[in-house]
């Protein structure tokens, strides 16, 4: 007897092929059987007819690793089809930290991550990894965090590692990989990720490189004269070549300023494949980000972590300081929106360009204070393009690179506040529904492969990723001609339409659009 079978759909299985017609037999946390299984007794039927059977999505990039901790349900991820989140991202999070220093980053990761609970263990990838196991909805994989390594052997400064303190970064990644790490992610708008330099980048994946592992990167626009010929694109191509490690660019894509340049875009990532760079690439697909803030002050103002930076932000010198450094650098601030504010709720999903209006100030000055009032726990997106035509034009651009053999998506969502970006809610049926329908470049069944054995396959997630036997029951339901995203910029807290059912190593987590409360995701590979 099967514990569920999926009956009457057509079977999409993750590899490309062309979808065919089958049940699908689950026992335990694995498929089964794949086939004519109608007479077969099962205790659970799910009735799929005209609808599509696919792999369980995995989503490459995500800013989960807070939330999950306190939300396990993360209904937001899990009603679009998603059934495994890549954590770690932008070298953004807690392992492998010290007690003090995971209580000091986790205070200055507030504005993207939100507030995990304050005491738990994560002194090691095991450690971090057990919080998740079996504890959440949906399966979770790690990127070892950059910054976590920098502020455990060098401290929240602007050091070199080099010597004693390189030799201790190289074994916490050789330790993390051991422990069931996928890959070291960094971002390099960030600190402390951009006090490092491309030596020390190449150094550190060359232990990547050891065990198969990928260096994930939000690429540098900090401290460029670090970066091998200035950073961005060509310092984590040098990283790939003299490291040998796999490159994976995050959230890689066009934007309004160079929308239709897809060809410009990937030209130097396609020069370096040709000669023999191992690289692969996401996106989302929407025309704007979002962040957190602290991005925009002088890096050395970061320098002895949140507390110091705080202080700083009190200083009236080092204020105005900020401000004129603020006001010097090209930014994005006009167009920022903001999505989280704890303290100052009211003024989510207010302009920053509004709120200053109303304070009679300039808007940098305005980020200044709320970063201060709000003690640093502030989040932001940008708003979506003035110009429909261009908004479109980077929607069909999205559509174009996912259709390239080494593109997958990752919704980059952040989680936090009552008006988050909209791809929290609804990256993979925009892809899947209204984009696929709209622009028709990419089939169905290599759009899900995008979504799903890419991912896995990169990522070494061993049994996901596929429809076969053997396979984790990772499952999502769903109609293929009725699917869609309804989260906007302006109503960004809802739910898509069309994903009837989800199945996360085999249990119904969600079931006719209704979250059952299950928590079987498992810490993975």
């Amino acid at each position: 007897m099967f514990d569920v079978v999926i009956i009457g759909g057509s079977v999409v299985d993750g590899t490309g092929a062309a979808a065919f017609r089958a049940d699908v037999g689950i026992e335990g946390e694995t498929i089964a059987a794949i086939g004519d299984l109608s007479q077969s007794d099962a205790r659970r039927v799910i009735d799929a007819t005209g609808l599509t059977v696919s792999p369980g999505f995995i989503d490459t990039h995500t800013h989960s690793d807070a939330v999950l901790l306190t939300d396990p349900q993360h209904a937001n991820g899990l009603r679009q089809g998603v059934t495994t989140e890549i954590l770690g991202q932008d070298g953004l999070s807690y392992a492998q930290l010290s007690p003090e220093n995971y209580r000091m980053n986790r205070r200055y990761l507030t504005g993207i991550l939100g507030e995990p609970p304050i005491d738990l263990d994560m002194s090691s990838v095991t450690a971090f990894r057990s919080h998740y196991h079996k504890k959440t909805a949906i399966n979770t994989a790690y990127c070892i965090a950059h910054g976590a390594v920098r502020l455990e052997t060098v401290g929240f400064h602007d050091k070199p590692l080099v010597g004693d303190a390189l030799d201790k970064a190289k074994q916490m990644i050789r330790e993390g990989m051991e422990q069931g790490a996928v890959a070291l992610a960094t971002g390099m708008s960030y600190m402390p990720n951009a006090w490092s330099d491309t030596t020390e980048l190449i150094e550190l994946c060359k232990v990547v490189a050891e065990y198969d592992g990928v260096y994930v990167t939000h690429l540098r626009d900090v401290h460029p004269e670090r970066g091998f010929g200035g950073g961005d694109v060509p310092e984590a191509l040098e990283i790939g070549r003299r490291s040998g490690v796999k490159v994976h660019f995050s959230h890689y894509r066009t934007s309004a300023e160079n929308a239709g340049k897809v060809a410009e875009r990937v030209a130097l990532i396609d020069e370096a494949k040709s000669e023999g760079v191992d690289c692969s690439l996401e996106l989302y697909p929407y025309p704007t980000g979002s962040s957190f803030p602290i991005r925009y002050l002088p890096p050395d103002v970061n320098d002895g972590g949140p507390h110091a930076l705080l202080e700083r932000l009190r200083d009236p010198a080092e204020r105005q300081r900020m401000l004129e450094y603020i006001l010097e650098q090209p930014n994005d601030l006009a167009s920022a929106v903001f999505t989280y504010l704890p303290k100052n709720n009211h003024l989510e999903g207010m302009s920053l360009r509004d709120i200053a209006a109303e304070r009679g100030e300039l808007k940098e000055e305005t980020l200044l204070w709320l970063l201060e009032d709000e003690e640093l726990s502030v989040g932001y997106r940008g708003a979506p393009p003035d110009s429909v035509k261009v908004w479109q034009q980077v929607s069909k651009d999205c559509v174009e690179l996912l259709s390239r053999p080494d593109y997958m998506v990752g919704s980059d969502a952040i989680h936090v506040g009552s008006m988050p970006h909209p791809r929290a809610y609804g990256c993979f049926p925009r892809f899947l529904g209204r984009l696929r329908r709209s622009f028709g470049m990419l089939s169905l069944e290599g759009m899900v492969q995008r979504m799903t054995d890419n991912a896995a396959q990169r990522f070494g997630l061993t049994g996901r990723g596929r429809i076969e036997t053997g396979a984790f029951a990772d499952i999502t339901v769903f109609d293929a001609e009725r699917i869609t995203d309804n989260a906007t910029y302006d109503d960004p807290c809802q739910f898509p339409t069309g994903i009837p059912y989800v199945l996360v190593n085999g249990q119904v987590a969600v079931d006719r659009e209704r979250c059952t409360g299950v928590f079987a995701g498992q810490a993975v590979p």
